[in-house]
């Protein structure tokens, strides 16, 4: 499953930070204040008896949002019982039974829910006896409105009527809101689906149809038969009855592979099915290993609460991960699409043909497919330089969430189902990727492949656990896999390596030493943690070539390297690939930012080194001022990527001085940046040009036209007006920092221009591009009427979080009206996302920002007396990361504010 994750830059506030205390008192307190609430009581399933197959058969009702369900269950009893224990939630069983091979029906005598467990025991009056049989279950449930489960998805016909599909969302616990199941992920069995649905309906399923007929009772139905599945879990489970084109093409191993879109739409299919078709034999070469089902259909859900699932052989997906229109889709779009459809294909072999044993080793999952999706994109679009973008999305983030007291480990151990939402973070996702990432540069690509292929073989079919990985890739490669990475995936944190150095004749002696790095500083720890860490090392001699790697595994070592030129600098972790800080000696930073100006030093070294000082500053140990010096030397930055960190990075300070009185003056900063480089852009694309310049030009404008940028500002509205008139559409890539600039600059004419573009936008990109961008309002009554959009009809639901975060993001009036507002609507939205980790980002977007020790008191208050169970650890985060930016603001503001003074000052 992916989250739908908005670029950094759009999340500037969200720089995740909890702190580490430097004195034991002041960490008692805060641990007193924040700890986590107790764990709720957990079993597993009991296994005396399990499933062979599923017989299942649905009935949904449209219109009444029901569903009729048959299960028939091939179970095995390994030992004598009178009751079975399944999971069930959101359904009423009618009847139940159990036929022993060659024996007599023994109906249940009784239901016995357990609804806090998400459980119903099923009693019979005799001793079910060990052997073969079938249980027999009649049920009904609700197509509910939550997206999970069996869900309703309403989308509009092209004529403009309202209508609904049935659609299924079961990761991670949800398969048992659509059928009473064993819904563990180490309990495989085949399943055989047939659906009775509207016969002017498609219905699809894991498997192709083998066999449809009209239904004998209705004569406006049809029963549709689905193919026998592999063995598989039940998460992976999936089917959808709607109105869908769809268009077709065979990958070149032979696969059918189908996208399908809403009706009218199917041309946006085109690119997904692209990505798919060359994804496929991609990831059949690089496992050797065939995709192992006849087809793979890729469905776009108009309501739909993650990115996408990678349910096997039906993949769902959001609109906007899956559609793109040649003419209306933006470049950033076309990424996201490719970077998800990656994704959720690599589940195909790394999730379920080899499921992981429990939601513990879900990183395992997330972590390796939000890997491979970058190499799978890579491969299919070079042009993307996605390995530079993969540092500033997924390696940055990780490390800013992880440098938190609040963080957790990789591996979680995992209990009750209301946990399991939790762990679908940034630790499991970026971070596992991350340190997957850190692994396969330790290994090398051939061994690394060579112990993904016989992992895949040994436990194809079956379930394993992050240890049996490390022992595979061990074996391949000869190398201490277990004992590095398990100091990555048991304990929470990352280090930070110090580094100094002298030159002793012709070779440099480095002194490298290691402790954690935490986000409010240096901890005098005597039982600090130690990791296993793969250091490589470049000098300036060639930047793009490791000269020497050593595996740092005590808390400090010395490392001697011969030839190297007085006057030569020493790069540690080029390529920006271990997981971890760097503090190099003053003299080391010096020789190094020349390498920033003339470029010398590799786009992602240079992106990895002003984002190390960035948190240097922000945990207090640097100045911000000396990171908004190195910044300034970025002026003749070409490179994408790298102005994105920066731009994501200014947006923190940015948010952080909304508290003082001299948040112009930061802006002014902004401006003096980002200008050179919009200037040398222009607005127009250029023969020649592609992908990444799309990508910078759309970033920069954006940037000075928030930033206030006057001439930027003018053109923006020039060409909003005549978008409007349609005299002169806007390029795709163009819409977002236009919007941006008018609204930010506008007053309610302007939003009402932008509501007008919303209700005739007819793509779904559309709406959200401009849905992200509504906040930026700065008039507080429009500010309020953009929240009470945020809750209409006209938002869908999985969409009203963007608009909320849009808001609070955008100003500090905004983050006080968006706290008020989730504060007041709290019932409706947490009714609306429950479990699901929407209501964890909805928190996170709304409160991020604040930079004043009382709110953290506050936010700690209101979800005290507002339980939001599968959000507490993020209410944890950000009642830390409060206190974190006030401490930062309290610190630093006056030398922020001196510096930025005296660079206006004309020169005496």
């Amino acid at each position: 499953m992916l989250f739908f994750m908005s670029c950094r830059v759009s999340l500037s506030v969200i720089r995740l930070a909890l702190p580490c205390f430097p004195n034991p008192i002041a960490k008692l307190v805060v641990s007193t204040l924040f700890s986590m609430p107790e764990r709720r009581p957990f079993v597993r399933l009991p296994t005396d008896v399990y499933p062979v197959n599923y017989g299942l058969r649905l009935k949904p009702d449209l219109i009444d949002f029901t569903f009729e369900g048959k299960l028939e269950a091939a179970v095995e009893v390994t030992q004598g019982t009178n009751q079975i224990v399944m999971n069930c939630a959101d359904i009423d069983i009618i009847t139940a039974s159990f036929v022993p091979e060659g024996g007599e029906e023994i109906n249940a005598t009784g239901f016995n829910y357990q609804n806090e467990d998400e459980k119903v025991t099923l009693c019979f009056p005799s001793t079910l006896q060990k052997g073969s049989g079938s249980l027999k279950i009649d049920f009904v449930g609700e197509l509910n409105d939550k997206m999970k489960g069996f869900y309703r998805s309403k989308y509009t016909t092209p004529s403009g009527e309202i209508r609904y599909a049935a659609v299924t969302q079961f990761e991670a616990t949800d398969a048992r809101r659509a059928f009473p199941c064993w819904d563990e992920p180490a309990i495989k069995a085949t399943f055989d689906i047939t659906l009775i649905v509207p016969k002017d309906r498609i219905s699809l399923s894991n498997m192709n149809v083998v066999d449809r007929k009209p239904y004998p009772e209705d004569h406006s139905l049809v029963e549709v038969k689905f193919a026998t599945t592999p063995i598989m879990s039940t998460y992976l489970v999936a089917f959808v009855i709607g109105e869908y084109d769809f268009v077709e093409s065979q990958s070149s191993d032979g696969v059918t592979v189908r996208v399908y879109t809403p009706v009218g739409k199917a041309e946006q299919g085109r690119f997904a099915l692209e990505v798919a078709t060359k994804t496929l034999p991609f990831y059949k070469d690089y496992f050797r290993v065939p995709y192992p089902l006849p087809k793979i259909d890729l469905i776009a859900i108009a309501d739909f609460a993650a990115g996408a699932m990678e349910n096997w052989g039906l993949v769902t997906y959001r609109e906007t991960a899956l559609l793109i229109d040649p003419k209306n889709s933006c470049a950033s779009s076309r990424q996201w699409v490719a970077l998800v459809v990656g994704h959720e294909l690599a589940h195909q072999w790394f999730g379920n043909l080899v499921t992981m044993e429990w939601w513990t080793h879900l990183w395992l999952n997330e972590g390796f497919a939000s890997w491979i999706e970058y190499l799978c994109v890579d491969h299919c679009f070079p042009e993307y330089d996605i390995w530079t973008q993969f540092v500033s999305a997924d390696y940055t983030r990780a490390l800013d969430l992880d440098a938190l007291d609040n963080s957790h480990p990789i591996e979680v151990d995992v209990g009750h189902p209301s946990e399991v939402d939790e762990i679908f973070d940034a630790i499991s996702y970026s971070k596992g990727a991350s340190v997957i990432r850190m692994l396969h540069n330790y290994i090398g690509d051939e061994d690394f492949r060579k112990g993904m292929n016989a992992y895949l073989l040994k436990f194809q079919h079956k379930n394993a656990s992050t240890e049996d990985l490390w022992e595979c890739l061990e074996q391949a490669s000869g190398k201490p896999i277990a004992a590095v990475m398990n100091s990555w995936t048991k304990q929470m944190g990352f280090p930070i390596i110090v580094v100094d150095q002298e030159q002793h004749g012709s070779d440099r002696v480095l002194k490298i030493s290691q402790k954690k790095f935490c986000a409010s500083g240096p901890r005098n720890d005597e039982n600090c943690p130690n990791w296993m860490v793969p250091i490589s090392i470049c000098t300036s001699e060639d930047p793009s070539c490791t000269k020497m790697k050593v595996l740092l595994d005590q808390p400090e070592t010395t490392v001697n390297i011969t030839n190297v030129a007085p006057d030569h600098w020493i790069k540690i972790n080029p390529g920006t690939v271990g997981f971890y800080r760097i503090q190099y000696s003053s003299a080391m930073l010096e020789s190094l930012l020349p390498g920033i100006r003339d470029l010398t030093l590799l786009p992602v070294d240079r992106l990895g080194l002003q984002n190390d000082l960035f948190s240097l500053a922000r945990a207090g140990m640097i100045s911000t001022v000396e990171v908004l010096k190195v910044m300034e030397a970025f002026v003749n930055e070409p490179n994408y990527t790298v102005w994105s960190d920066l731009s994501c990075n200014l947006g923190v300070l940015s948010s952080l001085l909304s508290h003082t009185d001299f948040h112009e003056d930061i802006q002014k900063f902004i401006r003096d940046l980002f200008t050179p480089i919009g200037m040398k852009l222009g607005w127009d694309s250029k023969t020649g040009e592609g992908h990444l310049d799309a990508l910078l030009r759309g970033l920069v404008l954006g940037k000075l036209g928030k930033a206030g940028h006057k001439a930027t500002l003018e053109e923006a509205r020039r060409r909003f007006k005549e978008h409007v008139e349609g005299k002169q559409i806007l390029p795709a890539d163009l819409r977002s920092p236009v919007y941006l600039t008018v609204l930010k600059h506008g007053d309610s004419t302007t939003l009402d221009t932008m509501l007008k573009l919303h209700k005739q936008a007819d793509m779904q990109e559309e709406k959200n591009r401009i849905e992200r961008v509504l906040g930026a309002i700065p008039a507080p009554d429009l500010i309020q009427r953009v929240l009470n959009f945020a809750l209409s009809e006209e938002v869908r639901p999985q969409d009203t979080v963007s608009v909320i975060g849009g808001v609070a993001g955008s100003s500090k009036q905004g983050r006080k009206a968006a706290w008020k507002f989730v504060k007041d609507n709290w019932e409706e939205l947490h009714n609306r996302y429950q479990g699901g980790f929407l209501i964890s980002r909805l928190i996170k977007l709304t409160v991020d920002g604040f930079a004043i020790d009382k709110m953290a008191a506050e936010v700690k208050s209101f979800f005290e007396s507002h339980h939001a169970p599968a959000a507490e650890r993020t209410v944890q985060q950000c009642c830390e990361n409060i206190l974190l930016n006030a401490t930062w603001l309290k610190r630093d503001a006056d030398h922020i504010h001196q510096y930025l003074l005296q660079r206006k000052a004309p020169p005496v």
